[in-house]
């Protein structure tokens, strides 16, 4: 990708200093045992009271100390990640003003190993994800080593996934995922789940309405991305991560949907680069 040709994004927080929030309070051994036993006599979670403790947000009335939004860039990693997110943002604030909309811009925060959000205490193992409660996409850098050790490597694969989670963020602004959500209350365990593979493939095909873009408009892309970004789709299906995990392979278990259906969404995207085309739900309800 020639990402180094655009913008960088004002809209990336780098927590990867280790702070779950932002702030510098700092905890003593004694002060941790505390907290936890408050947890467990409260019944609530230990690990997210410190997180709240991180942030400020116990035993104090102030604000709590948040980063100022503004990207460090001091390193290549944390550069490519503002670049792609910068040209996600001038690409759905072109779609949205076609559509008489306004596009709000997500905040990305970079961690790494654990991280609090509005959506409550997340560590790496979580992978790459969305918080509609904070509209911010959490990002630990290490999950692209992930990548490679997957058989997906590059750069195309890595904005792939950047650009994934920014798909459930135009989601969220377009009220599908509010709708989803209600609609899965109302439903069965399985036919929740489901519901939640066809958000997930959505957003793969979110994902390719903005490579389109960056191709045809600012010539993001070189010969060889396009396969990069469907091996990467490919790579992360679940019967693929099953059967890598020596697990049985059930749909009924699936998350973001299979290889096959994930690279069918994205490429769709892709090629099409119209998000009315992406209507995952449409598709499911006529097989």
């Amino acid at each position: 990708m020639l990402w180094k040709k655009g913008r960088q994004s004002d809209n990336v927080e780098d927590r990867r200093d280790g702070s779950l929030g932002g702030s510098s309070i700092k905890l003593s051994g004694g002060m941790l045992v505390v907290v936890m036993l408050i947890g467990v006599v409260l019944g609530e979670n230990p690990l997210e009271l410190l997180a709240l403790l991180s942030q400020g947000s116990i035993g104090s009335s102030s604000t709590p100390v948040v980063s100022s939004g503004q990207t460090p860039v001091t390193d290549e990693s944390a550069r490519f990640v503002s670049a792609i997110l910068a040209d996600t943002e001038d690409t759905w604030t072109a779609i949205f003003t076609r559509r008489g909309m306004q596009y709000q811009m997500p905040k990305l925060v970079l961690f790494s190993d654990q991280v609090s959000s509005a959506c409550g205490y997340n560590s790496a193992a979580t992978g790459p994800f969305y918080c509609p409660g904070d509209r911010k996409v959490y990002l630990d850098l290490g999950f692209f080593r992930e990548l490679d050790q997957l058989g997906a490597p590059g750069d195309f694969a890595q904005a792939y996934v950047i650009s994934h989670e920014v798909g459930h963020h135009v989601q969220n602004l377009l009220g599908i995922s509010g709708k989803v959500n209600a609609l899965q209350s109302r439903t069965s365990a399985a036919q929740a789940n489901a519901l939640s593979v066809l958000l997930e493939l959505q957003a793969d095909c979110f994902a390719g309405v903005w490579a389109h873009y960056a191709d045809k408009y600012r010539s993001l892309l070189e010969p060889g991305d396009v396969n990069e970004g469907l091996r990467a789709a490919s790579a992360i299906g679940d019967d693929r991560l099953l059967k890598r995990a020596g697990r049985r392979i059930s749909p009924e278990s699936f998350t973001h949907g299979s290889s096959e259906q994930r690279t069918f969404w994205l490429r769709k995207g892709m090629e099409s680069g119209d998000i009315a085309k992406c209507d995952t739900f449409s598709a499911a309800a006529k097989k």
